[in-house]
């Protein structure tokens, strides 16, 4: 019997703190979560930013000009860094997690995405939670994914995923700016369905993420359409994972 997959992936905004540091707590609370649904026989990957801002904590305010290399250097440190922090979480669990980075090549039809498909069925196969990150070290211009979005969308359309669950630092998809008194929260949006026009972009720093609500949209809508069950949601809310796979109306929804 094919067990639930569900690939969850958590915003660099979501796990920061007004100073752009890792908040600790958020993580455990992410891997609680994810330890919750495995007792319930529930697969789950997990995508997760944060590797430049844990590297910038590290590293400081780096002396290297070209924002590129300053960005490889950032997350090529904080890597290891959030690996540390995720590893000890789930060892408290008694569970394992591996890291697999990547970069957009590695999706592309022929070997490379064969050896993706194989790793990913090893780890779930052995009941190891798989971490994945955009390989920043490597990944530039068109080796890129636009965002972490696209990676959690990929990885979801690699592994025949049942959901993607997006998480962000806003409770989902509103008729406005989320601060705005005249704005709603949608919960439901159809792929077919017109509602760009309501997204405001902000500008965001060097070390948080580079996906807005635009593109988490047209990312969601993608994965809609594959008839994966999609979810934008606010990941500081308790027990948003949970309750998302409960059935419970949470966040946007976007249907196919």
């Amino acid at each position: 019997m094919h067990k639930k997959r569900v690939v969850i992936k958590v915003g660099t905004n979501v796990m920061i703190n007004k100073d752009k540091r890792i908040v600790q707590p958020i993580l455990k609370n992410l891997v609680d979560q994810i330890a919750a649904l495995y007792e319930q026989d529930i697969i789950a990957v997990l995508v997760s930013s944060g590797s430049a801002n844990a590297g910038k904590e590290i590293l400081g305010k780096s002396k290297i000009k070209d924002k590129s290399i300053r960005r490889q250097v950032y997350s090529s440190i904080g890597q290891p860094r959030m690996m540390r922090y995720y590893y000890s979480l789930f060892h408290d669990y008694g569970m394992r997690c591996a890291q697999v980075l990547a970069t957009k090549r590695d999706f592309n039809p022929g070997e490379h995405r064969e050896n993706m498909i194989n790793c990913y069925e090893g780890l779930l196969s052995e009941g190891v939670i798989p971490i994945a990150n955009e390989d920043d070290a490597v990944s530039v211009t068109r080796s890129m994914f636009s965002d972490n979005d696209e990676l959690a969308s990929l990885i979801a359309e690699l592994i025949d995923a049942d959901m993607l669950i997006i998480l962000t630092d806003i409770d989902g998809f509103y008729t406005g700016h989320p601060d705005s008194e005249d704005s709603e929260l949608i919960p439901e949006i159809s792929v077919n369905e017109n509602v760009e026009k309501y997204i405001e972009e902000k500008d965001k720093g060097e070390t948080s993420g580079r996906g807005g609500m635009g593109s988490k949209l047209k990312i969601a809508k993608g994965a809609a359409a594959m008839n994966i069950e999609t979810f934008i949601a606010n990941g500081k809310r308790p027990n948003v994972i949970l309750d998302i796979v409960a059935g419970k109306e949470i966040g946007t929804k976007i249907v196919g």
